[in-house]
């Protein structure tokens, strides 16, 4: 029996992998959700309240770049997950699962994505904000109608990238019970030395990964009209 045949005929593959590949699904759609909502809103409000912003808060500023983001990203997930046990206990009523996961993805990955958000804005040409202002249009008008309609081909480029390191994270969550298919490839590939098993959850990361990659960067195509 070769290779090939040994893997179709894999049990742990036909009655896990599945579930993984849902578990993987559920942590990455919620947390990315979460991630856009929470993440987009700090990243808008570091826009405005930046110097030279539509309303400069030196302070608001200062607290939400220095401390909630640089902070919070120059933490290692792995080391956040854990830290975030008793938080996440707290919230769901449970530390292991994939619901629980969301949380620590969530806060792990929004200011992350604020900051890509807050990159995003920037690009908009001060020239267009300022005939927005000519014409009288509210800060809170041009946020809707001139800052994200400019942006978002980058700002749909930010939440790819996003949601390709939340599956990515989300591979490490499974090895403190996140579920999904790093747990999946921790459990029987690397305890059971099962490597038929590394090797499919690796693969169905990557194609994971490209596919996410592929729609994100179509979706751009469309609505990138420069």
């Amino acid at each position: 029996m070769n290779w090939f045949e040994e893997l179709l005929n894999n049990r742990a593959l036909e009655t896990a992998l599945p579930e993984a590949i849902w578990d993987t699904v559920v942590m990455v759609g919620i947390s990315g959700v979460a991630t856009v909502i929470i993440g987009g809103v700090i990243g808008i409000i570091l826009h405005i309240t930046r110097p030279g912003g539509l309303a400069p808060m030196r302070v608001t500023y200062a607290l939400l770049s220095s401390i909630i983001v640089n902070i919070t990203r120059s933490i290692p997930y792995a080391i956040l997950m854990v830290a975030l046990i008793p938080f996440t206990q707290w919230i769901v009523g449970t530390s292991i699962g994939p619901i629980a996961a969301t949380v620590s993805l969530t806060i792990a990955t929004a200011p992350f994505f604020a900051r890509l958000v807050e990159t995003s804005l920037r690009e908009v040409p001060t020239g267009t904000v300022d005939a927005a202002q000519v014409m009288g249009l509210s800060n809170s008008q041009i946020v809707t109608k001139v800052f994200l309609p400019e942006a978002l081909p980058g700002l749909i480029a930010a939440i790819t990238n996003t949601i390709v390191v939340l599956i990515g994270y989300s591979a490490m969550a499974g090895l403190i019970g996140g579920g999904g298919l790093g747990r999946l490839a921790y459990n029987y590939g690397y305890q059971r030395y099962d490597p038929q098993i590394m090797v499919v959850t690796i693969v169905v990361i990557v194609i994971g990964v490209q596919l996410i990659q592929w729609i994100g960067d179509k979706i751009v195509e469309v609505v990138d009209h420069r």
